[in-house]
């Protein structure tokens, strides 16, 4: 079995956009959660419809805006950070197994954050928050990228060295 084969200079085999683009998608997502971190703690700096079906000051001063005390746009911020960190072009490439299984876990569990706040949205709140929805997109897109994107990761590669 390969041992961590990463070497200087190695080259990201494969499709090497994925980790760039997932780099842009975080750095889009940590924008947007400091943003809604502002505003969670500043209402009135919030740029959005206020009335209707899209409501941004709805669904951020609800009571599914904050988990366990902490407010939502903390843990999207700390998503944004860790997978930007575990997506990065050298990570991609490394072929540590434990790295490329956090990665999957990492999206799956933004995804199934996504979900749960989606539903908060749709079937407690009935409104929706534009920033949230960018931010949902921006989880999804990431997911779809890793998940499509294992076979070229440096562990996947490994494994088809061996």
């Amino acid at each position: 079995m390969a041992a961590n084969r990463l070497r200087a200079g190695d080259v990201l085999q494969g499709r090497p956009w994925q980790p760039l683009a997932i780099g842009g998608i975080c750095l889009a997502g940590i924008a947007i959660s400091i943003y809604l971190l502002i505003v969670h703690y500043e209402p009135g700096a919030l740029i959005c419809s206020n009335t209707g079906v899209v409501n941004c000051s709805k669904v951020l001063t609800s009571s599914s805006s904050v988990m366990f005390d902490i407010p939502v746009p903390i843990f999207g911020l700390l998503f944004f950070v860790g997978m930007g960190l575990i997506c990065l072009p050298v990570a991609w490439r490394f072929d540590a197994a434990w790295l490329a299984w956090g990665r999957i876990a990492g999206a799956i569990a933004g995804i199934g954050m996504v979900i749960y706040l989606v539903a908060q949205e749709a079937l407690v709140l009935h409104t929706i928050c534009l920033w949230c929805t960018v931010v949902h997109v921006l989880t999804f897109a990431m997911f779809l990228i890793i998940i499509t994107g294992w076979d070229d990761t440096g562990y996947a590669q490994s494994r088809y060295e061996d």
